[in-house]
């Protein structure tokens, strides 16, 4: 079966993986919009699709899809738009009749979590959020090698993860915390995700320190003692590493997770079709600890 998918925050840097997921899954896209026309994107995969600047433009086509029930009946709405539009916009995809496909984080404030619980219960829709450092087989095959040892103890963890951002990262809605949620949440989260994830909830022991672009910490969680660094200062990439570098130790053993991400959005769509995306309540805990730990500097 043939799905619908449109797209909102089509000229955004994620939303080229969530078209070829769409494509690669064998699916159509029936619009698009985003406030920036430089959407070439599109032509690869999808140029036949609706193209719209305007939200409500966007949501006046689909919504004439629905009423009709014809072939621009949308089935999934997928949203790459900034991080403090994301709850709007999946209760738009819900309003529609659709489910959702929604990049990190879901939210900004885990209270808004609640809203869109309440939403789902309401329309019957489901919204689905990216977590694709869970689809790693590297990141697999630790998790399990951790539930078949048993909790006999907590492992010592080291988390690094430094990509370069040139100046435009502070200028954009990246740079501001009330738009993105800083550093911690629109990098941080699949990491901090991971993390929890793996080795369980927060015990205590949290402390933070940072400037507006390296963030570090400690976390104890109920199966490891966590150090973690999260940076977009290019000069602090280690030699010879390229314009990332990503690195997580276990009890100093590394665990290699900085290649495979090429199709990691496939096959989490290829999950979400099946009906086994990760919704509100896998991504709850990391959108709670980001918050803790932003508020600490609040």
């Amino acid at each position: 079966m043939t799905d619908n998918f449109a797209i909102l925050g089509a000229a955004g840097y994620v939303a080229p993986r969530h078209l070829r997921a769409i494509h690669d899954t064998g699916n159509r896209l029936i619009a698009a919009c985003d406030t920036s026309d430089s959407v070439g994107a599109l032509d690869r995969h999808f140029p036949e699709a609706a193209f719209f600047t305007e939200v409500e433009e966007f949501e006046r086509f689909l919504g004439k899809g629905m009423r009709r029930l014809d072939k621009y009946r949308l089935h999934y709405l997928t949203v790459c738009t900034p991080n403090h539009l994301h709850v709007a916009h999946a209760l738009l995809g819900l309003r529609l009749g659709a489910d959702v496909v929604c990049e990190k984080p879901l939210v900004l404030d885990p209270q808004h979590l609640d809203e869109l619980a309440d939403a789902e219960r309401l329309t019957g829709g489901r919204i689905n959020t990216i977590l694709q450092l869970r689809l790693l087989p590297s990141i697999i095959a630790l998790r399990k090698r951790i539930i078949a040892a048993g909790q006999r103890k907590k492992y010592e963890v080291k988390l690094t993860y430094i990509t370069r951002r040139g100046p435009w990262y502070q200028k954009s809605w990246k740079g501001d915390p009330r738009k993105s949620g800083g550093l911690v949440t629109n990098i941080g989260i699949h990491l901090f995700d991971l993390l929890l994830w793996l080795f369980g909830p927060v015990e205590s022991s949290l402390r933070y320190a940072h400037d507006p672009d390296v963030w570090s910490g400690a976390l104890e969680l109920r199966g490891a003692n966590v150090q973690w660094t999260l940076s977009t200062d290019a000069d602090l990439l280690p030699e010879g590493t390229g314009p990332a570098f990503r690195s997580i130790t276990v009890d100093g053993e590394e665990v290699e997770f900085s290649t495979g991400f090429t199709d990691l959005h496939t096959q989490a769509y290829a999950r979400i079709l099946l009906g086994e995306g990760f919704g509100l309540e896998e991504a709850r805990p990391a959108i709670e600890l980001v918050d803790r730990i932003r508020s600490a500097y609040a």
